[in-house]
């Protein structure tokens, strides 16, 4: 059983990952467009971001796998990374419709940023981003993936932190009930966090850098890279 109150403490305690100066300026770019303090609407916009490197993997896995049907090494590595790729991705998707399911909750509409046009704009420049990258550096792609969800991570640390009344708000929502067993919605948030976490260390073993994983009890199996 994990104990999700000591692993938000956990991100809260860690140091950020020292990010890439693209990095940096990519988080920064979010915080202009969103503001620095953590909104529901704000985490709706990084949930709403956050599948698409998956995606651009996917893609180059299987143009890869197409010409070089015959190198079973780089078969058995694309298959994992495609594997790991297509449950991220739903994870990532289960995580916006919880953060759309809180809002309806509290009868929040959303920011102004959602409106139709600022979504789609950074949706298509972070999908062109993430193509070139698993394109031309793969290894490259993977770590800013590892740097965007140790920020996601950290985000919802913070984010609960902020909202302590969520440890008294039950949960009702059937939607919710399909992605997990939670009694609070500070709970519910704590798993996504922790989820983040999940995804910023696969992202570090497929980078080549599992030194950098952050261990806990109870965490799901790493893939095996050889």
């Amino acid at each position: 059983m994990i104990d999700l109150k000591n692993e938000q403490a956990a991100s809260l305690a860690r140091p950020r990952y020292k990010c890439s100066l693209a990095a940096k300026f990519f988080f920064f770019l979010m915080d202009v467009v969103t503001g620095e303090k953590v909104t529901l609407s704000k985490v709706k916009l990084i949930e709403t971001l956050a599948s698409i490197p998956y995606r651009a993997w996917e893609i180059r896995q299987y143009n890869q796998m197409t010409r070089k049907y015959q190198n079973e090494k780089l078969i058995k590595k694309s298959r994992k990374i495609m594997s790991w790729g297509r449950e991220a991705q739903d994870n990532e998707y289960w995580h916006l419709l919880i953060v759309n399911e809180k809002m309806k909750e509290e009868n929040l509409k959303d920011a102004w940023y959602l409106c139709p046009i600022i979504p789609f704009i950074m949706v298509i420049t972070y999908k062109l981003m993430s193509q070139s990258l698993a394109m031309f550096n793969i290894s490259r792609a993977f770590l800013f993936n590892a740097e965007f969800e140790d920020h996601a991570e950290h985000v919802y640390a913070q984010f609960v932190e902020e909202h302590p009344e969520w440890d008294t708000q039950p949960v009702k929502s059937a939607l919710v009930a399909e992605y997990g067993d939670f009694q609070t919605w500070g709970d519910v948030f704590r798993r996504i966090g922790l989820d983040e976490r999940d995804h910023m260390n696969s992202s570090f073993v497929f980078y080549g850098k599992p030194e950098k994983v952050v261990k806990y009890e109870g965490m799901p199996e790493l893939p095996v890279i050889k």
